[in-house]
């Protein structure tokens, strides 16, 4: 298939805002664009309702403002219901600040802007199928009064929003966190009820903003128990009447609808050919309007650039740009949105944080910061240079090296080897400061990972972890979290994300290897106390599980979780029974959970080391070394790098092949 037999250089999968500005974009660039859209005839609603100033700079440049017409400023917006002034990002500016455009009327204008400039739209048709070629993408279509057909095209471009098509058939993978909070809106005509901006009242949060078209928008959440499903007006009437006080059952509904505080973000922005914009390549809570105004710019990114590629036949890595560009845009977006939501959705447990955040809020740079962030102005207008391809696999296949955006180093740093299997990768390794955890995480760094060294208390330890990481040319920070206690896991992943989010610009985490653990050496089986046994079971067993489950929210595909488990759980010392006990929960954990996780490509396999010298006093005493020799076939004690190494091994796209496993690495004790 060549270009000249195509259907169309690029096909657009949604006629929303973020894709019909796409579909404009890419017909200014001179590509043959189609725009596949399921629904039948426009919605008419108005999810979104503001443009911020990057938007309307980008519009400006496109000559686009003159077919909105007049857009009325909406006034000060806010960051998790606090008051913020949009304007203040840059006083000087003549677009600072936040405009109403109703989506609908946005729509109609985008839609006339891309078919004046020649974009073919279809109405009605849904995409059923996608096939990658090595040449182009084929989309099976389903439309009204024809047969079911087939397009073809160089490229296709996944905007069809956040119950995306185009993500599911292309492979994409989504990380983040579900919703657990929920708020109704609706536009209702027939009321008169006071305006009010994210009210708080003791049961819930209202907003109700009065158009001049006399409808009025209103948002309510009410705390406690979330509401399911699409909501109808006595259910949006009822939470209204919960929070405010207020019967508003004589309005006549116009428009509903729900949104909640799901935030996910798809790991990649590209597969060969396949490309995602807006809402199916980020979901957010659109506080403030940020939902839309993020995805715009996600077409203005991509548009002109990706026309270029498709019509002079440059290949498909040429677009890593893209994902370099946009992912770490979108990933500090939902950060700030996710802090709004804890800020509007929380009770009185969030009373103290808004009123010290209200007291930051008095000084200028802080406004300036936030207004800055969520007006898109704290980012460059255009995306950088586009770097040497990286991703040379072929089209159709999927990731078997880093994804689009993640640029591999190409040079030999001192002391790293020739071949950096883990370049680009993220690792966590719990309990590194010292023993085989820290070997594992100087290995793992060696190979090109960026790791994450956990510690419970010794900061020091863990200063010479990253820095033999360093010395060596690696990479690592350390992220403390104590183990076994409440609020453990949570802990540590805020310490992990902020850390990634800083140097990779988004918390993907590719690597886990659950190595911390306490034991109950010295305690016979009779003289074990409850103390000591639920503190073995809170640090070696109960936290490797719900860090592996936290840790699956961020892992992509082909991610790779190795636990630590001990050869004492296939061989009998009494003294350690809890503690054995406690690696045999282990081994069931990856044993069980392999199966569950594999369709995402994510291996899980226990590593049990034997006797391992972990820098004990015990192993200065020559006598006591000899004596713990003869235990291994190879009559010797074990090192940390011994282990380290088989660990390493199992985090590589080498060890593909094996998971659920239990891998003997106690130097022939087990044999």
């Amino acid at each position: 298939m060549t270009p000249y037999e195509q259907d169309a250089d690029v096909v657009v999968v949604g006629a929303g805002p973020v894709g019909l500005f796409l579909a404009a974009e890419l017909r200014g660039g001179g590509a043959r664009t189609l725009v596949l859209e399921r629904r039948t005839e426009p919605s008419g609603e108005s999810r979104a309702s503001v443009l911020h100033t990057r938007t309307m700079d980008i519009f400006a440049d496109r000559g686009l403002l003159p077919r909105l017409g007049e857009l009325p400023p909406v006034g000060p917006g806010h960051f998790g219901g606090l008051r913020l002034d949009l304007a203040e990002a840059d006083p000087d500016h003549p677009l600072a600040g936040q405009w109403e455009c109703l989506q609908h009327h946005l729509e109609a204008e985008l839609e006339r802007h891309a078919l004046d400039l020649g974009a073919e739209i279809r109405r009605g048709h849904t995409v059923t199928g996608l096939r990658q070629t090595p040449d182009g993408v084929r989309l099976d279509v389903r439309g009204p009064d024809v047969e079911p057909y087939t397009v073809t095209a160089g490229y296709v471009a996944g905007c069809d929003g956040e119950r995306s098509t185009v993500r599911e058939l292309g492979g994409f993978e989504l990380a983040g966190r579900a919703a657990d909070k929920v708020m109704l809106r609706a536009d209702v005509a027939g009321l008169d009820i006071d305006n009010r901006r994210l009210q708080r009242f003791p049961d819930g949060i209202a907003t109700a903003y009065r158009r001049p078209d006399g409808t009025t928008r209103l948002m309510v959440h009410r705390f406690g128990v979330q509401p399911d499903g699409e909501p109808d007006f006595d259910q949006v009437s009822a939470a209204w009447a919960d929070v405010t006080g207020e019967d508003i059952r004589h309005g006549r509904a116009l428009w509903l609808n729900r949104f909640d505080n799901t935030s996910r973000q798809v790991t990649e922005y590209r597969r060969d050919r396949v490309l995602l914009a807006g809402d199916a390549a980020h979901l957010q809570m659109p506080v403030g309007g940020q939902a839309v105004n993020l995805g715009l710019q996600d077409a203005a990114c991509l548009g002109r650039r990706l026309a270029g590629t498709a019509t002079s036949g440059a290949p498909p890595e040429s677009l890593g740009f893209y994902h370099a560009a946009r992912h770490p845009v979108g990933a500090r977006t939902l950060t700030n949105i996710q802090a709004q939501a804890q800020l509007l959705f929380g009770g009185d447990e969030v009373t103290a944080v808004r009123e010290v955040l209200g007291e930051v809020l008095e000084f200028g740079a802080a406004r300036r910061h936030l207004a800055r962030m969520i007006s898109g102005l704290d980012v460059p207008a255009d995306p950088p240079p586009d770097p040497p391809p990286t991703d040379p696999r072929p089209a159709g296949r999927g990731p078997a090296g880093p994804p689009a955006g993640r640029h591999p180093s190409t040079t030999h740093r001192p002391g790293r080897p020739p071949v950096d299997r883990l370049t680009d990768k993220t690792a966590l390794v719990t309990g590194s400061s010292r023993g085989i955890g820290r070997a594992t995480a100087v290995r793992l760094a060696r190979e090109g990972a960026l790791v994450a060294v956990h510690y419970a208390a010794n900061d020091e330890a863990a200063d010479e972890t990253v820095a033999l990481i360093e010395k060596d040319g690696g990479r690592a920070f350390k992220v403390r979290a104590e183990l076994g206690v409440p609020g453990d896991v949570h802990e540590l992943f805020l310490g992990l994300e902020r850390g990634l989010k800083e140097r990779t610009g988004d918390t993907r985490l590719d690597i886990l290897v659950n190595n911390a653990a306490v034991t109950s050496t010295g305690s016979a089986p009779e003289d074990l106390t409850p103390e000591e046994f639920d503190r073995c079971f809170a640090v070696n067993a109960k936290a490797p599980y719900f860090i592996v489950q936290r840790a699956l929210g961020l892992m992509p595909h082909g991610g790779r979780i190795v636990n630590i488990s001990t050869g004492v759980t296939r061989t009998a010392v009494p003294d350690q029974l809890a503690y054995a006990m406690t690696k045999g929960a282990v081994e069931q954990l990856t044993f069980q959970l392999a199966r569950v996780i594999a369709p995402r490509g994510i291996t899980i396999n226990s590593v049990a080391p034997g006797i391992t010298d972990n820098g004990g006093a015990i192993f200065d005493n020559a006598d006591a070394v000899a004596a713990m020799s003869q235990f291994s076939a190879f009559n010797r004690v074990g090192e940390a790098g011994d282990v380290a190494d088989v660990i390493t091994f199992l985090t590589t796209d080498e060890a593909r092949w094996i998971t659920g496993a239990f891998i003997d690495a106690t130097g022939g004790t087990l044999a």
